[in-house]
């Protein structure tokens, strides 16, 4: 794969995870928190959000060795859930927030790529929007994996009765274990609901 190639897949990438970060932040700020805006992070500068490895060297990695599943990450928006004017569901709604703005921004290219069958444009246009449609699906599926630090696991823990905080305690505490038990043995079965997630909203067989 050429260099211009593994740069067009990282901005992408680098620029959906921005969008994913910024939105958790408005969320939180939503709710009473101004951590996020104090700290300079309602942004979209990317600059403001890089993380070495999982905004650069880990996509790139995985863009080179083909892998199934392309997968990154910023700099964590930082928010205090003490300040939450809701403390149980802002941080549900807060979590929810990064995912629901992947789904967007999914949800909008795909269906400027349905929509743009027949008419003419480059093909150029539709493998960068076609891109974008993969790049947000992806990461709204992957951080919905209940295993922490991912989104899913909060959304998981606001529905939990008290009764089941000993697994909270111990997705906790196994957490790194675990999320690398499912990348390396279980990361396949997402790409499916990708396919039919892309295939459901743009029209076009992945």
């Amino acid at each position: 794969m050429q260099a211009v190639d593994i740069i067009f897949y990282i901005a992408i990438l680098l620029m959906s995870v921005v969008v994913h970060e910024v939105s958790h932040g408005f969320m939180a700020e939503y709710f009473g928190d101004k951590t996020a805006r104090y700290a300079g992070r309602l942004t979209l500068n990317p600059v403001k959000h890089l993380d070495l490895f999982g905004s650069i060297l880990l996509p790139a990695l995985l863009v080179i060795t083909n892998a199934p599943f392309l997968f990154g990450w910023a700099k964590p928006v930082p928010y205090n859930p003490d300040n939450l004017t809701n403390k149980k569901w802002g941080e549900m709604w807060v979590a929810s927030a990064g995912i629901l703005a992947n789904l967007f921004l999914a949800l909008l290219f795909g269906l400027i790529l349905r929509f743009s069958s027949g008419v003419n444009v480059s093909e150029g246009f539709r493998v960068i929007v076609s891109s974008i449609v993969i790049m947000n699906l992806s990461l709204a599926i992957f951080n919905l994996i209940p295993i922490p630090p991912l989104d899913g696991s909060k959304i998981l823990f606001s529905f939990l009765p008290k009764s089941l905080e000993p697994l909270v305690i111990f997705l906790e505490q196994y957490a790194l274990v675990l999320l690398l038990v499912f990348i390396l043995f279980f990361s396949n079965y997402l790409y499916p609901i990708l396919v039919f997630l892309y295939r459901l909203i743009t029209g076009v067989v992945f």
